[in-house]
């Protein structure tokens, strides 16, 4: 596939105008700006848009699709700019979309166990108000004070409870959405089973926004376990960490949550949230663990056979974790502008029992190249996020090796049944490797619903395989 596409005119930024009020079209300086990149700390992947627009329903969005099918412009929608694979990014130039005005949570339903938003709302805010009603919304990226939920479907996010109740797909009844080619359309329903024509909804969520726009989501709710405990286990040896993983699974302890940070993790994020007193600062590898049930008695026993399992696998402590132990967790990405201003993450993610093995390959492997490693993982389902940073490298240097070493360890993964991305997407910074590892005929068919889709290739130019 390829496509020439044109630059925004005059005539069609009136158009623009025309359909969104232009209050909320922007083409300064300042602005467009600030939206040359998301979460990517790496400039070599900046880029410019032309135009920035803020639409505040399913039809202005609908009709700027068509507008920019009719002028081949490229259009890249933006959630939260929470991206880490510069998923909304606009590689082509062209309009970046932005949800912020189409935030309202606009239904729930205790008795139903289900919620309705706009794709803008706030991942966050839908907690909370499921939480308000004694119910759970159990997507729970780290992003969540930020991100919005219509991007959390566009990459089917993961986070910290995928390990009892999945990722953002399994979360999800249906949704509204506007085509490549500007139709409205209705995917997926309100159903407990279905099997009716094509599973169209599934494979719209982790498209990463190249098969369609999301504009409002139907998202099922769970009653909210009213026992509940967080878990610290600190390890010096991270093989005996990641050791207690099959520990659980055997014991059949359902945890919501199994995470893990290593010490230059540990050290980082409490500086970074001025936290002096984390436990074993200076040596500790944090396992977090969170465990829910209906009865105190279910969540005693529980917490018996954790703290066995714990010290089963090597343990030098277990201590209940507050909340401070979940923001250290929640911010390892931010506090790594302490140590360098570029760096770059990774989500590798590979069979949940080749964790502890795909771990002792990756810290080998960096101990061959010139910059430092960090690693903290959703250790519970197998994905782990590799933190690497530039530090005093030359931009020569820093591309060179850090091409190797990714070539390196995604050549592994692939070799023991991994992946190149847990959650985070390919977005366009890994579409190079999604051909590179994508078996062809597999690639080949991802090419051909694309083409079917988005004719004219509009819809975010560059994700997840190059077009």
């Amino acid at each position: 596939m390829s496509q020439v596409y044109n630059k925004v005119s005059a005539e069609m930024l009136e158009e623009l105008k025309q359909i969104l009020g232009a209050e909320y079209v922007f083409t300064d300086e300042a602005t467009l700006d600030r939206y040359k990149t998301d979460e990517e700390m790496d400039p070599r992947f900046f880029r410019m848009p032309e135009v920035v627009c803020k639409p505040q329903n399913a039809e202005e969005i609908a009709e700027v699709v068509k507008l920019c099918n009719k002028y081949l412009v490229p259009l890249v929608v933006r959630g939260g700019g929470s991206s880490l694979n510069c998923g909304s990014i606009a590689n082509f130039g062209g309009i970046i979309l932005l949800m912020e005005r189409m935030n309202k949570i606009l239904e729930i339903n205790p008795d139903g166990l289900y919620l309705i938003a706009e794709a803008g709302a706030r991942t966050i805010d839908i907690q909370k108000l499921a939480n308000q009603n004694g119910l759970l919304y159990a997507g729970d990226p780290c992003s969540a004070e930020s991100c919005q939920i219509g991007g959390n479907l566009a990459t089917n996010a993961g986070g910290n409870k995928a390990v009892r109740y999945g990722v953002t797909r399994h979360q999800v009844y249906g949704f509204e959405m506007v085509t490549p080619t500007g139709e409205i359309v209705e995917l997926g329903g309100r159903l407990k089973k279905c099997s009716t024509g094509y599973c169209m909804d599934q494979l719209v969520i982790g498209s990463e926004g190249t098969l369609g726009i999301i504009t409002k989501v139907t998202l099922k709710l769970q009653p909210l376990p009213p026992h509940k405990v967080d878990i610290l286990a600190i390890f010096t040896d991270p093989l005996k960490a990641v050791s207690i993983v099959p520990a659980l699974n055997k014991a059949g302890i359902n945890p919501t949550s199994v995470e893990y940070m290593d010490n230059p993790n540990v050290k980082t994020t409490s500086q970074f949230l001025e936290f002096d007193g984390a436990p074993y600062w200076d040596n500790g590898i944090y396992v977090i663990m969170s465990i829910e049930a209906f009865s105190e008695d279910e969540l005693d026993l529980k917490l018996e056979q954790v703290n066995d399992i714990c010290e089963g696998c090597g343990a030098i402590d277990v201590l209940e974790a507050d909340e401070r132990i979940w923001n250290m967790r929640r911010n390892c990405w931010e506090s790594v502008r302490l140590v360098s201003l570029v760096a770059t993450t990774d989500d590798l993610v590979v069979p949940v029992d080749k964790i502890g093995e795909a771990m002792e390959y990756i810290v080998d492997l960096v101990a061959r190249y010139p910059f430092p490693l960090r690693i903290n993982a959703h250790i519970g389902d197998g994905n782990l996020h590799i933190v690497l940073c530039k530090m005093d490298l030359s931009d020569e240097e820093w591309e060179e090796k850090l091409n190797s070493f990714t070539e390196e360890v995604y050549t592994y993964a692939y070799s023991i049944g991994g992946r190149l991305s847990g959650e985070h997407g390919i977005g366009s910074r890994k579409a190079h490797f999604m051909e590179r590892f994508t078996p062809p005929a597999e690639l080949e068919l991802m090419r051909k619903i694309k083409k079917a889709w988005d004719p004219n290739l509009i819809l975010a130019p560059g994700n997840v395989f190059n077009a």
